[in-house]
């Protein structure tokens, strides 16, 4: 596992030199310095970019001067930031930074983090009752779970996900996005794929990061058979155990909604299912826009909420 800076090594799995690697076999430009690694995006028909910079240290005015300059070499009309900070330990006068504004989201302000550092037997009793009694539940009815990073997995993995997506409504990249990244990501052993099998077929699979002592929950399919075993809250709980067993500090669930979300919210059910393992909800300071042409900014906006539009009526179809 390679980092960026020696002295600023990366705190998120996003910023792993290993992820770049693979951004860049997605036809994307990768720019790092000091602790930072950004992504620019062309922009289809224009020779301009869009920069990202997710999940990384908190820029102080300095950095953020760089990266200013840098946006201009790579011809950005902006660079989003999504500092992997809490909110409660960032400085007011981050909001007040000249030439940055509140952006739409492409991770959610909040995640939910269990911790890893009490007993197993600790950690399972802090689990919600009817969390505990499904766990059991698919025990007793011999749902199996296991590490399996076999390519046969994978491609059933991936089955799973389009399913999931297509039933649940949600946009995902395509298979070559997940092969690409499952090429880079895996044997750096940041990635490890958990399976849940019933009678030899697969109805759950969770694509799992490590990385600095931190487990992560980025991508999570199913399938709508056999329902009723609860094979994913099963999956969860080996997941945890397999953090403990790596180290791992942390367990960061990949976003959340909102405290006390209503029913009819469309991550409901998410919630709801991570809710079931009483981790804590942690706030970021949320999405920055860094603006470096503006009439060119305000000109994208309103050609991305379209794009959004097309995606989410696709999603539909």
């Amino acid at each position: 596992m390679k980092i960026i800076d020696a002295d600023n090594p990366a705190t998120h799995p996003l910023q792993s030199w290993e992820w770049g690697e693979f951004r860049k076999t997605q036809g994307v430009k990768v720019v790092r310095f000091s602790a930072y690694q950004i992504s620019f995006h062309r922009l289809p028909f224009l020779n301009f970019t869009v920069g990202y910079l997710p999940k990384s240290p908190f820029p102080d005015k300095k950095d953020l001067e760089k990266l200013k300059e840098i946006g201009k070499e790579q011809k950005a009309i902006f660079i989003k930031l999504e500092p992997n900070v809490e909110k409660k330990l960032s400085p007011n006068t981050y909001y007040l930074s000249p030439g940055l504004k509140i952006g739409k989201p492409l991770f959610t302000k909040y995640t939910s983090v269990i911790d890893l550092t009490p007993s197993e037997e600790e950690i399972f009793n802090s689990f919600k009752s009817k969390t505990r009694y499904n766990i059991r539940l698919a025990e007793k009815h011999g749902v199996k779970v296991q590490e399996d990073n076999s390519e046969k997995a994978f491609e059933k993995y991936l089955d799973l996900l389009f399913e999931t997506a297509g039933r649940q409504g949600f946009y995902a990249h395509n298979k070559k996005y997940h092969r690409d990244q499952w090429k880079i990501m895996q044997p750096a052993g940041i990635s490890h794929l958990f399976t849940a099998t019933y009678r030899g077929k697969i109805l759950s699979a969770f694509l799992l990061f490590t990385f600095n002592s931190v487990l992560y929950y980025p991508y999570g399919a199913s399938t709508r058979e056999h329902k009723e075993l609860m094979a994913p809250t099963l999956l969860m709980w080996e997941a945890v155990k397999f953090g403990k067993s790596r180290g791992c500090t942390k367990f960061d669930l990949w976003g959340d909604t909102e405290p006390n979300p209503p029913p009819n919210h469309p991550y409901y059910g998410f919630h709801r299912f991570k809710e079931g393992f009483s981790p804590k909800l942690v706030e970021f300071v949320g999405t920055y826009d860094l603006i470096i042409n503006p009439t060119l900014y305000k000109i994208y906006q309103i050609a991305d909420k379209i794009r959004w539009k097309i995606l989410r009526l696709k999603t539909k179809l």
